[in-house]
């Protein structure tokens, strides 16, 4: 299948799933997502304020925002800069998209090498941990200037796929989890 054919199908399906059950679904992603060892010693993590069909981070970002320095993703043209979150008074609705990001009055932290786990939302992924994205590129950017953190997709077990088209400017994940798959 090409890129916007899956695009299409995953979009489709997405949409028949009600929020509740999005929201119980994303309870269980990011339930596996926080025992991770990696996650509980890391002291900087990049997540995303998730969109209304994305795995749903809100929850988790709030539990988690005081106890270690989580950094959300603004969008700044054809870039993604980043913001500390700081508590949910800090965020707005972002100029381009519309999507929840810190306040610009935040500073934006540019130490990429203190990032040491990044959790990356994606329209599908593989078993092999490689993902496919909206099409903008905007992560693969990102995950690019940040070699040394661990790369961790989340999905609902439908964006899972057995294989996806790979371009050689995809970065892969280094874990992938899901409902019921974490590999």
């Amino acid at each position: 299948m090409e890129k916007a054919e899956i695009r299409k199908q995953i979009r489709e399906l997405k949409r028949a799933v009600p929020m509740d059950e999005k929201l119980r679904r994303s309870e269980t992603v990011m339930r596996q997502v926080e025992a991770l060892p990696e996650f509980q010693k890391a002291q900087v993590v990049l997540l995303y304020w998730s969109m209304t069909d994305e795995v749903q981070t809100h929850d988790f970002v709030n539990r988690w925002y005081r106890d270690k320095k989580l950094l959300l993703p603004c969008v700044d043209g054809d870039d993604l800069r980043l913001r500390p979150y700081t508590g949910p008074d800090c965020m707005v609705a972002g100029a381009q998209f519309g999507i929840g990001e810190p306040d610009a009055s935040l500073p934006e932290f540019t130490d990429l090498d203190k990032v040491e786990i990044i959790i990356v939302p994606g329209v599908a992924f593989d078993p092999t941990g490689n993902r496919m994205g909206r099409g903008r590129g905007f992560y693969d950017r990102l995950l690019k200037s940040t070699p040394n953190a661990m790369k961790i997709g989340v999905a609902y077990d439908f964006q899972m796929l057995d294989e996806i088209p790979v371009e050689p400017h995809d970065v892969k994940m280094d874990k992938v989890i899901s409902e019921i798959l974490n590999s």
